[in-house]
């Protein structure tokens, strides 16, 4: 196997979506096979089964049985599944989750061996993954488990904005529980350190957002921004993070506020990802930060509704691709300039 190019490990999603459909057109670029070495972990059947039924035939999987035999240029499959797998096109199906499961698995194994560099997900659907072998809410809680991250953020990401979650699949009415000053703090160390070290940004400004309305009006909407937010942007400061806020979410997405900042703090799920995929959904890629290895995902579900009628767009999947490969890089490089101080006087401010 070819070492010279990132070798990038895909999962195949769940196989009632369009996971197929868009690994499939993303890596019909031949220019991909310049940048990484794919390894997808999936099923050959299942791979016909989508080609065929997207009427794609100017493309082809190259079987492989373990990662060390991958084909540098070609796109390559390793066998995860057993030949009973079954495909149900748009539906929601136990077997499909367990099948989207096992691939997980696999790749997760071989990214844990340095069989494979990076890792990027395609779809699952966080039902039907459910079981009394499996119980996250979904990849970034599995592999934050699998990797022993105390802990992580996950980072939407784009060439707008990047928009990070304080809580993530947790209810609504959970989150001003979940939210503490130690919280909020630990994630602002995470995200300012990822923006140094996989983002290759000297100095980042990290905005942080409010949780009520208006960003609690001084305490009469509410009181979290004063008591649990603030004192956290004031600890980070003193630990020469630049973070600044709160900031009310409405009007700063909508004053075009966000394109003075590296990254953004929200406090829940929606609060950043409704407006991340409003602009920016057809380039949004979901990074996990904070954990060891590098791991994307296109910032989309499984579509059902769209699975089988070659309507998919590849653009995310192809950009998670792209960032997985440029994170992995950054690393390294930032990794060297650490390990070699002479290289510089403060290696913390370095790209």
């Amino acid at each position: 196997m070819d070492k010279s190019k990132i070798r990038v490990g895909i999962s195949h999603g769940d196989i009632n979506g369009v996971g197929y459909e868009v690994i499939i057109k993303a890596l019909m670029d031949s220019k991909m096979l310049d940048l990484c070495t794919p390894i997808v972990y999936g099923s050959p059947k299942v791979g016909a089964y989508h080609r065929k039924a997207l009427n794609i035939n100017n493309f082809s999987f190259n079987n492989i049985k373990t990662a060390v035999e991958a084909n540098p240029k070609r796109v390559n499959i390793i066998d995860c599944l057993d030949d009973n797998i079954r495909v149900e096109l748009g539906k929601h199906t136990i077997m499909a989750g367990n099948a989207s499961v096992k691939a997980l698995e696999c790749a997760v194994n071989d990214l844990r061996q340095g069989l494979i560099d990076v890792l990027v997900t395609a779809p699952v659907n966080k039902h039907n993954i459910q079981s009394n072998n499996f119980d996250f809410r979904g990849h970034t809680e599995y592999l934050a488990h699998e990797f022993n991250a105390g802990d992580f953020v996950m980072l939407m990401v784009s060439n707008l904005m990047r928009v990070a979650v304080a809580t993530g699949h947790v209810s609504l009415k959970e989150v001003p529980g979940l939210l503490s000053v130690e919280m909020i703090l630990g994630k602002l160390r995470i995200l300012n350190k990822s923006m140094i070290r996989d983002f290759g940004i000297r100095k980042p400004s990290i905005a942080v957002l409010g949780l009520n309305p208006h960003a609690g009006e001084e305490g009469l909407i509410g009181e979290e921004e004063t008591q649990i937010i603030q004192p956290a942007i004031d600890l980070a400061r003193e630990e020469k993070i630049m973070a600044l806020g709160p900031f009310p979410a409405d009007g700063f997405f909508s004053s075009n506020s966000f394109t003075r900042f590296d990254a953004i703090l929200a406090m829940y799920h929606d609060q950043g990802l409704t407006p991340f995929k409003a602009l920016a959904f057809e380039t949004g890629v979901n990074y996990t930060a904070g954990l060891p290895v590098v791991r994307t995902s296109p910032a989309h579900g499984t579509a059902f509704e769209l699975a089988g009628k070659n309507e998919a767009s590849p653009e995310p999947f192809r950009h998670a691709i792209y960032l997985a490969c440029d994170i992995y890089k950054k690393r390294m490089e930032y990794d060297e300039l650490v390990a070699n101080p002479m290289a510089s006087h403060n290696p913390d401010n370095e790209q």
